[in-house]
């Protein structure tokens, strides 16, 4: 299907073909029939994207604060590394469609094939032939309402929820800032809520549209008489509020509106304004009351509510995103909003580049409304593309799943080891797009069948969120491919059992990402205490650092939280370093009424391993960034191995200090030696007992929170 794309490294936009993106429970799949370029968000996206480096950084101060706190981690090397797979990476465009129903798993049972749809949401509702889009951001458009009028809804939210912040009484004269495309569907919305508008622009092609269609009275911004005929518009009192839609990098629209409003009055920042709000001398001798507006509404920014499709209750929550969209869509039968005189451009999906021109300046031309036109194409529902013939290695792989730590540590580490890369699957299809074209792989594809049934294909990696890696990992093995699964292996008992059994059903070889034991400082440690015939004492401080609790890998059904989805880790070390299974476990963590904390984040925990052997985990999400992330210290035989961070290391033995050099986190040794163990058959570099005793470990820690008692680790294969 073709999609609009800009590479945000070399800010290039252009329409390219990517698979069908994939649908999932709870998403809605949509062909689209337009979609609407929102001049003003997207020209701001593409001019960052088009920028140098450095214009980028000035622009984003926040994301170079996150390089900085990365480099004290993980090194120059390693930041650079996730820098240039950040930078390197094609933008979806676009958040306001309208559409054809295609297939639906959405929750509810609300959408239906064939039904008219208005769609919302960055990263979704993109300019595509055909979007997957989050249940609570689909809208059924009423019959007599045209699909060119529905590509606007979420615009139309948008303004919505503006309009509502500023609560606009039956009579009151309100006055908008900004008549751009919001600001000149935020002025109808007024007008049929039974406001007097007043419009402020610096565009006379703008001020002239709002005194046809959106406002009693607009005037431009440097008009001699603006504050005067304000005045006048309000018999002298001030507005009764003011909504700026405006974007500008100008405090000009707040000031101004400091002066409009009358005593006691509500501003209300819909657009991107500077806010330097002055205090004196209107802010705080009228006691003005400041609100910003998000988006389309509640929900916007809540995963649950957004990607997990939790609705809020009506009753308590009468406007959310999805409603405001539902009312807008209403306002649009009712014929109370006039959408047509806002529409200067329709452009075909393959002139895209066309309509970016305009909205860049490059070509001048008058416009506001800018919609993006799609023909109906059978071919746009194929789920693979095809790129490249490469010649294909012993170790042929295929990728489920390439985020940015696929990108990082395990694509360019298969292609280093020799092994060669044939397909790779995402969920979206502009990012499997982007992925084959940077490594070099035969084809892209949204279909995991792509990948599962191709004969060539013998090794799968599976890269995903961690709810899927069990049941990814059993169809690879079912489909007779060697596989190497991002830990966890699984999140519960039971997906551990299948997995299990579908182990003794296959020949193939399992590997589980546990990195930490293959970096060189961990090996020298290991191979020091060799042989000594006595127990070790393993102790293992981690500063995980704070992660909220609506991040993915909090969440229980996706993430597993981090005692299954990242204690993992330090439990397999341990197991590296004892050469033991672990018999028993104990597990403590704080306690509070801190509804922001996840206590298990800060847990203390004790591993009994089968030789005596005891290993100490400390993990804390309640230290500072500051601190380095991990201490790992092995005591034994009279020598004592230390590891900081991985970036550097200590050995002490007769009574001297030697230093330890630490390349890395074995990320690379990693893969290197999983794809050598297949080109040699030598079966999987971590046994596939240790890998189901570490995970188990995770389990029965979750068990002693629970009980408060110690939990016995055993494992039968049989």
């Amino acid at each position: 299907m073709k999609q609009v794309i800009q590479n945000f490294k070399t800010g290039e936009l252009y329409v390219d073909e990517v698979p069908l993106p994939k649908l999932s429970s709870g998403m809605v799949l949509v062909e689209n029939n337009f979609s609407l370029i929102s001049a003003g968000t997207e020209r701001s996206t593409v001019k960052v994207a088009q920028a140098n480096l450095l214009n980028k950084a000035r622009q984003r101060p926040d994301l170079v604060a996150q390089v900085l706190q990365n480099v004290k981690k993980e090194g120059w090397k390693a930041t650079l590394e996730k820098v240039r797979t950040k930078l390197d990476s094609l933008k979806a465009l676009g958040y306001s469609t309208s559409g054809t129903v295609l297939s639906s798993l959405d929750r509810n049972g609300s959408f239906q094939t064939g039904d008219r749809v208005a769609c919302a949401g960055l990263d979704y509702a993109s300019h595509a032939e055909i979007i997957a889009v989050p249940q609570n951001l689909v809208a059924k458009v009423p019959d007599n309402v045209s699909s060119e009028e529905a590509s606007f809804t979420t615009l139309g939210a948008i303004a919505l929820q503006g309009v509502r912040q500023a609560e606009p009484r039956l009579g009151e004269k309100v006055c908008v800032i900004g008549l751009g495309l919001l600001g000149q569907i935020t002025g109808q919305l007024l007008k049929a809520n039974g406001c007097t508008v007043f419009g402020i622009d610096l565009s006379d092609s703008f001020v002239k549209m709002a005194n046809e269609y959106s406002a009693d009275l607009a005037l431009n911004r440097n008009d001699p008489n603006l504050i005067a005929a304000c005045e006048n518009f309000t018999n002298g009192q001030g507005f009764d509020s003011i909504i700026i839609t405006a974007a500008t990098q100008s405090s000009d629209p707040i000031e101004l509106s400091t002066e409009l409003c009358r005593k006691k009055g509500r501003i209300v920042v819909v657009g991107a304004v500077k806010m330097d709000v002055p205090r004196d001398p209107h802010f705080y001798r009228k006691e003005l009351e400041l609100r910003i507006s998000c988006s389309y509404g509640p929900g916007r920014y809540d995963t649950n509510y957004e990607e997990n499709g939790h609705d809020y209750p009506f009753a308590y929550v009468r406007w959310t995103e999805q409603r405001n969209m539902v009312a807008f869509l209403e306002l649009l039968s009712r014929k109370l909003i006039n959408l047509q005189p806002l529409i200067t451009h329709v452009f075909d999906i393959d002139e895209a580049e066309q309509a970016y021109d305009i909205i860049l300046g490059k070509v001048k031309e008058p416009h506001i409304g800018i919609l993006l036109k799609y023909a109906p194409n059978t071919t746009k529902h194929a789920t693979r593309v095809e790129l490249k013939k490469n010649p294909l290695a012993t170790v042929n792989t295929g990728f489920i799943g390439a985020g940015s730590f696929a990108q990082s540590y395990l694509i360019p580490n298969v292609k280093s080891a020799g092994g060669s890369l044939d397909g790779v699957v995402t969920s979206r299809g502009i990012t499997a797009k982007n992925v084959a074209n940077k490594f070099g792989f035969n084809f892209c594809s949204s279909d995991l069948q792509d990948v599962l049934t191709k004969d060539s294909i013998n090794t799968v990696f599976i890269a995903t969120p961690h709810s899927s890696h069990a049941g990814l990992t059993i169809k690879a093995l079912q489909a007779g491919k060697h596989v190497y699964v991002e830990k966890p292996l699984a999140m519960n008992d039971d997906q551990l059992a299948d997995v299990v059994e579908a182990m003794k059903k296959s020949d193939k070889t399992l590997m589980v990402g546990f990195n930490r034991r293959f970096a060189e400082v961990s090996k020298r440690i290991k191979a020091e205490m060799a042989n000594s015939g006595e127990p070790m004492v393993v102790n293992i401080r981690v500063n995980g650092g704070h992660i909220p609790k609506d991040h993915w890998i909090q969440q229980p059904e996706i993430g597993g939280g981090r005692i299954i989805g990242e204690i993992c880790h330090f439990i397999d070390l341990m197991q590296y370093f004892t050469d033991a299974e672990p018999i028993k476990v104990y597990a403590d963590c704080i306690s509070t009424q801190n509804a922001a904390i996840t206590p298990a984040d800060n847990i203390s925990i004790v591993v009994k391993f089968s030789d005596g052997s005891v290993g100490n985990l400390t993990y804390l999400a309640n230290g500072d960034k500051g601190m380095p992330k991990e201490l790992i210290e092995v005591f034994c035989a009279g020598k004592i191995g230390v590891i900081n961070d991985f970036r550097d290391g200590l050995l002490y033995k007769a009574g001297k200090e030697i230093k330890l050099k630490s390349p890395g986190k074995g990320h690379k040794e990693e893969v290197h030696g999983f794809i050598e163990s297949l080109q040699k058959g030598s079966g999987s570099p971590i046994s596939f007992r240790s890998i189901c005793l570490t995970t188990l470990t995770t389990f029965r820690i979750l068990d002693s929170l629970a009980t408060g008692l110690p939990q016995n680790i055993e494992f039968n294969e049989q």
